[in-house]
């Protein structure tokens, strides 16, 4: 990609100044500066006394012409003429002093016009100088050391232009002291900004960069980045433990398997295929913890994969709407899942066999059933869902590790006496519960009981009414089974065998 305010490779992109007005502060006047590089544009406030002040130093270390800069004017010195007049010969006096340094301005300089917070040379000056006095002590604490954007976009273009990397002649500036303590670095977090960075034009999320000088690093942070933009991440596989990425991805892929656009087929390291693949990945063999929230993630992948080692899982702030792929990770056993778009939980268990903390608040979801055979889950967060049967909790009653439950904000929990109701559901284990991070009352349990008791002697009556129904079904069947039998036994002559009446006529006859 075209790296953003950068000139052709190997040129300085070209710098400007221009003074753009100004304003009265108080009983001063202000000079707005516009600084130019390439693309990139910024803005600087200085009073004249700045100018003045930077032109002494200039002249003492650099030798510039003493009569540069326009003289001091004491009289009508905030006049729009006087003024006016001012902002043109002030404009030719940073002009002057750009074209006389025209790859790497003096330290003095850069400050003044905030190069070293924005343009490449200044920036990466900067970032040299301040760990050549303080990197060795940072690496020593084990500190978690922050960058820019901005700063690993400059430090990438530098490296690209293959020019020296000592630019302004300053030792303790060097590119190398930020090689060496990359190299060595174990935290880092790179954090930019949602609109432009301060006073530029610059969209931090927009410039690509490289972290493949970095080789030791066991825990990553990334904010407000673009995640197709980042190149070598995959560089520290063998190394992080702990990586979160947030506002700043669109797919899993993006961040664990970026290579996967250029095959057709591809499958983890060591794993067996049953088809031809185009590549083997390796897998990211110590990582433990992600953090992919707060990004417009809507599918968890096949690429988790490539994280067999994963123990905590998060997903939260996202626009999952299934639950898929996790059966890869064996670890796994805490994941968070809120606020995405999951309606149905048909199947969890068997993408979810170890898990221990599950985190699905503020999703979509009116059942339970596919939670009742998570037998290790031990922490369940269903606050700000569609729940609004008391019958759905019999679903998670019966697991047996269960202590904590959440289901504030459901439409079940304005059901009166909501509370015992639920616990009820719970059986034995009702005192072990605690529901919506407030531990169970000893008042809550005698209702408990009571409930427990009247729903034991529903279920009581229920089955000696089905028993006496069944008895009263089987005594029909039998008496409808013995009247069959007799009436089988009974012996009905034929009319053949019948003795004929004797006639009166013929009892009478002798």
């Amino acid at each position: 990609m075209e790296a953003v305010g950068a000139g052709e490779e190997g040129e300085e992109p070209p710098k400007e100044a221009r003074i753009l007005g100004s304003e009265l502060v108080e009983s001063y006047t202000v000079y707005i500066i516009q600084v130019s590089v390439g693309s990139h544009q910024w803005t600087v406030k200085h009073r004249y006394s700045d100018f003045h002040d930077l032109h002494e130093k200039l002249v003492s270390e650099k030798k510039i012409d003493k009569n540069l800069l326009p003289p001091k004017k004491i009289i009508g010195k905030n006049s729009k003429s006087l003024v006016e007049k001012r902002e043109k010969e002030l404009e030719v006096y940073l002009q002057t002093l750009l074209v006389k340094f025209p790859v790497a301005a003096p330290k003095l300089l850069s400050h003044f016009l905030h190069f070293h917070l924005y343009e490449i040379n200044g920036n990466t000056a900067a970032l040299a100088e301040e760990l050549f006095h303080r990197g060795e002590q940072l690496l020593m604490a084990g500190e978690v050391f922050s960058l820019r954007p901005l700063q690993l976009y400059a430090i990438t273009q530098q490296l690209c232009q293959g020019k020296p990397t000592c630019a302004n002649g300053d030792a303790k500036t060097d590119l190398g002291h930020i090689l060496d303590f990359t190299c060595r670095l174990k935290y880092l977090k790179v954090t930019g900004t949602e609109g432009p960075f301060g006073t530029s034009n610059i969209q931090e999320h927009l410039l690509p960069f490289d972290l493949s000088i970095f080789k030791s690093l066991h825990q990553i942070e990334i904010n407000h980045c673009g995640a197709n933009l980042i190149k070598g991440l995959t560089s520290s596989k063998h190394t992080l433990t702990t990586m979160s990425v947030r506002f700043s991805a669109t797919s899993m892929k993006e961040i664990l398997v970026p290579e996967a656009s250029e095959f057709d087929q591809w499958e983890p390291e060591g794993a067996l295929s049953s088809f031809p693949v185009t590549a083997v990945i390796p897998t990211w063999k110590t990582l433990t913890t992600l953090d992919m929230s707060h990004n417009r993630i809507s599918q968890i992948d096949d690429s988790v994969k490539l994280i067999p080692k994963i123990e905590f899982l998060e997903l939260s702030h996202n626009d999952v709407s299934l639950v898929e792929n996790l059966q890869h990770l064996y670890n796994l056993i805490h994941l968070d899942l809120s606020y995405n778009k999951l309606a149905s939980l048909e199947g969890v268990h068997t993408k979810l066999g170890n898990i221990k903390t599950l985190n699905l608040a503020g999703n979509l979801l009116e059942r339970l059933c596919g939670l009742n055979k998570l037998y290790s889950l031990v922490n369940l967060d269903l606050s700000s869902n569609k729940i609004d049967q008391i019958d759905e909790i019999r679903n998670i009653g019966s697991l047996p590790c269960l202590e904590k439950v959440v289901l504030s904000n459901n439409p079940l929990s304005i059901i009166p006496d909501y509370r015992t109701k639920v616990l009820a559901q719970f059986g034995d284990r009702a005192s072990e519960v605690c529901l919506d991070n407030i531990s169970t009352t000893e008042k809550e349990l005698d209702t408990v009981e009571v409930l427990k008791a009247i729903q034991k002697a529903k279920e009581v009556k229920y089955k000696l009414n089905n028993s006496d129904k069944k008895i009263s079904e089987d005594s029909r069947l039998t008496a409808a089974s013995s009247k069959s039998n007799c009436s089988s036994l009974t012996v009905h002559p034929s009319s053949s065998s019948l003795p004929r009446p004797v006639s009166s006529s013929q009892g009478n006859h002798k």
